[in-house]
């Protein structure tokens, strides 16, 4: 895989010092809440009245005092770990979906100062709109990068490497300095980037008409063909590869170690539209299609186990997460689905939106709680305390946001068309 700006390797990988407090500071070193929404009137207020710098990195803060570890058991070859599938679906699970915790949201306003954003608000800490790109004291604004000329559709970290990629609608593959924040290279595709992921030390990108993967350990390129229009969602599970085509078709390859290639494997038809969302989890591959339909796939026979027709638009992100399926949609809805005793999935919750659903995914945050990360199409994310569904924050961008990836060390990333975005949840406030 080469790319132009040469082959620099740093081996500190997504790791560094937490920026440090302002000399001579007397207040609690963490930014008011209500002064980010404009509605502070505390005078003097104990919190800050200003945004903590950044650092030019993409890992400022991200040091947890301790190795990284590698997101990968194995890197040396094509395979498909534990971390990547959800455990076995099962009928003992609750029905608290959307009924606990204090059901806290954040209600404040909602809209970043447009003044504030070309520098120039005369209204300061009186300013009623937002003086920031997001709502909630939990996680922070790392860095802002924004080298890409169109939406960036894929974000990736493969395994065992030092760089961060990124591809974009403006038909090229970033690579990232992950300590410095530098882009050390592109690669012109001549084809928009429709999803890319990683998987071992593989980089997958998908183009029109072709399936593009780099081992980035060694550079070999292979050309994946058969695919017939853009390739919108891929996916590893049970050592095969699959990606999901514009026709509707769901193509398979199964990589080959004695001839350290990929080859073709099935070819599964049923959808009728595009197939843009597609996750493994309990032995089986969902599939999300723009014929508002969620397919079950058997990992092992590939044949078809069920298809579920809940949602009234384009289903656009799949989620396993424990013995859940989540999914996400043009409806505005995200399901929660569970399996019931003869094994077919049934809906347990639904939560609605005002906005159309894009991309889901999950994580934990600093105190080890589970979030779920959503972004919809009036550029922003929510952030979700689970299994509550209590927004706990909000993202905002100005133009859709189409990728979220999750990284070591409590960082994430969003990616919209302005480039991408790095995050860090804030490490809990010690209890007296």
């Amino acid at each position: 895989m080469d790319l132009d700006g040469g082959n620099r390797r740093v081996f500190n990988r997504l790791g560094g010092p937490s920026a440090a407090p302002p000399p001579n500071s007397t207040k609690n070193q963490r930014v008011c809440y209500h002064w980010r929404a404009g509605k502070c009137s505390r005078s003097p207020c104990p919190f800050l009245h200003r945004e903590l710098p950044h650092s030019s990195g993409l890992t400022s803060a991200a040091a947890n005092g301790s190795g990284v570890p590698k997101r990968f058991a194995d890197d040396s070859g094509f395979s498909s770990p534990a971390p990547r599938r959800g455990p076995n679906f099962n009928n003992n699970h609750n029905n608290s979906w959307g009924r606990m915790g204090d059901n806290k949201v954040v209600r404040k306003t909602e809209k970043v100062c447009d003044y504030w954003v070309q520098g120039n608000c005369n209204y300061g800490d009186r300013c009623k709109f937002l003086h920031s790109w997001y709502l909630g004291e939990d996680f922070t604004l790392l860095n802002h990068l924004d080298e890409h000329q169109k939406v960036v559709t894929g974000i990736a970290l493969p395994a065992g490497m030092d760089n961060l990629y990124t591809g974009s609608k403006d038909e090229s593959v970033r690579a990232w300095d992950t300590n410095t924040g530098q882009c050390m290279g592109v690669l012109n595709l001549g084809g928009e980037v429709g999803c890319m992921i990683s998987e071992g030390p593989w980089l997958f990108v998908g183009l029109p008409n072709v399936v593009k993967a780099w081992n980035t350990q060694t550079n070999q390129e292979i050309s994946l063909n058969g695919p017939v229009g853009q390739v919108y969602s891929m996916v590893v599970g049970n050592d095969l590869l699959f990606a999901g085509t514009q026709e509707g078709t769901i193509l398979v390859w199964k990589f080959n170690a004695a001839t350290n290639n990929f080859e073709p494997a099935a070819s599964l038809k049923g959808h009728t539209l595009a197939v843009v969302s597609l996750v493994v989890g309990a032995n089986r591959l969902y599939s999300g299609s723009m014929d508002h339909s969620i397919k079950a796939w058997s990992l092992e026979t590939l044949q078809c186990l069920q298809t579920l027709t809940e949602h009234t638009d384009v289903v656009m992100s799949l989620l396993c997460w424990e013995q859940f399926l989540l999914s996400c949609s043009l409806d505005k809805t995200i399901k929660v689905w569970v399996a019931t005793e003869n094994g077919n999935l049934e809906v347990t919750y639904t939560h609605n939106e005002e906005h159309g659903l894009l991309n889901l995914r999950g994580m934990h945050d600093s105190e080890s709680k589970p979030v779920l990360l959503c972004s919809c199409n009036d550029n922003s994310v929510r952030l979700f305390d689970l299994p509550s569904f209590s927004e706990k924050g909000k993202i905002f961008a100005k133009q859709e946001i189409r990728a979220i990836e999750v990284g070591p060390g409590g960082l994430f990333f969003t990616g919209d068309g302005t480039g991408f975005r790095v995050w860090k949840w804030a490490e809990p406030v010690p209890k007296p």
